[in-house]
Parts: structure tokens; sequence; C-alpha cells
């Protein structure tokens, strides 16, 4: 009896990290395919990859100061790779578009009022490129200091509990969620919902606990949006 248990609770623990490892890709997925199909990235705020990507960098550097699950750590990596695919498709179907401006936005250009407005897929990279620089220089250098591991711990979940809110912020702007995919908030809110049980039950550290709780009710909020803004529209 005890061997079918540990068999059983092993096999839940294995079904959990792999959720942990693919369920936070698993929402861009709908978001992926009505973009392909509408030919349109306009309902999409780009500013989600900025954030989920700086808050991933952050959380990767803090494993290397305190180690945790390494389903989330796989999931750190796996999501940076997603949001870089999301800023390809978003860019590309710019680029076929006839809204190309006379003046490329770019990166090396500094200008801090074009800051991940750029027009070209190579100026993020070459962003992206620069954060894994300066954070992995930093962390190098600070990594023995617990104060340093813990702040970036901290800043990394701050970061990604708010992942949701510039699509919020998009929705409010427009008072629309025209092109926005339904799918990918209804999958953010079961995920987050799930995560946030997760890290109670598996007893991770508490900046994981208040990020999952905020991401559920930034969530919850956005759903409101999509039944205000269509009953607005009726």
């Amino acid at each position: 009896m005890t061997s079918s248990n540990e068999i059983l609770v092993s096999l839940v623990t294995f079904v959990s990290s792999c959720f942990m490892i693919f369920g936070g890709a698993i929402p861009y997925l709908p978001q992926y395919l009505q973009i392909q199909k509408e030919r349109s990235a306009e309902g999409f705020s780009l500013k989600v990859c900025l954030v989920l990507i700086t808050a991933n960098i952050l959380r990767i550097a803090f494993w290397f100061g305190k180690f945790y699950e390494t389903p989330l750590l796989i999931q750190s990596i796996l999501m940076i790779l997603v949001m870089i695919g999301m800023l390809e498709l978003c860019l590309r179907i710019k680029s076929q578009s006839n809204m190309q401006p006379s003046t490329m936005r770019r990166f090396l250009d500094m200008d801090m009022s074009c800051f991940w407005l750029w027009d070209s897929f190579l100026d993020y990279l070459q962003c992206i490129g620069a954060m894994i620089g300066v954070v992995g220089v930093i962390t190098y250098m600070c990594i023995g200091n617990s104060v340093f591991v813990e702040t970036i711990g901290t800043l990394s979940l701050m970061t990604e509990s708010t992942l949701a809110l510039p699509q919020f912020i998009k929705n409010y702007n427009s008072h629309s969620t025209k092109g926005m995919s339904v799918k990918m908030v209804l999958l953010w809110f079961l995920g987050d919902s799930f995560k946030t049980l997760y890290f109670l039950t598996r007893e991770s550290p508490l900046q994981f606990l208040l990020c999952g709780t905020t991401q559920t009710l930034i969530d919850m909020l956005i759903l409101y949006q999509v039944v205000f803004y269509d009953n607005i529209k009726d």
C-alpha cells in the first residue's frame, strides 16, 4: 500500500512539475495563432514580453544565489524563448504591413522615449542580450551577498506579478479588447490560480506566493474588461 502511495505521489509531482514548466507558455499559443490569422498584433501589448523577459532573467540570476526547484528554472528559460518568439511574430507582421515609419527607431540610438518601441526584431534581441549581460555581470560580482540575492529574487517576483498590467493598460487606453485573445487571459487566470496553490502547497519562498496572488487579481480585472467593453459595444 505504501509503495502504491509513493508511486501516486511521484506521478502527481511529475505532472505538477511538467505543468509548471509548460503551463506558463501555453496561454500565448491562442494569441500567437490569433495574430497569425488576423495579420495584426495591434491588440497585444509588447510590454507583456518586456515584463516576462525581465522577470525571468532576474529569476534565473536569483537561482545562482539561492537554489529553488528545477522546474521553475526550466520554466524561466522557456518563457524567455517564448517571448522572443512572440516578439518575432509581432515585428514580422508589422514589417509586412503598410505602416512602416519613415525613420526607423533603433535600440542603439539610446533614445529612452522609444524604448521597447523599436521597428526591428534585431533591436529587441540586442536589448535582451544587453539585459542578460548586465544582470549576469552584477550577479557574478555580488553573488556572495545575501542581501543582493534576496533583493534580486524580490525584484523578479515583483516584476512578474505585473505581467498582465501592460495588457490591462492597453485595453483601458483603447477602450477595447479587440485583437487580444480572451483564451490567453482565461489561461493566464487558470495558470496563475494553479501556480499560487502550487507555491502554497510546496512551501516555495514567500515572494513566489505574493507574485501568483497579484497576477491572479490582475487577470480577473482584464476578464472584467472583456465583459465591460463588450457591453459598451452592444
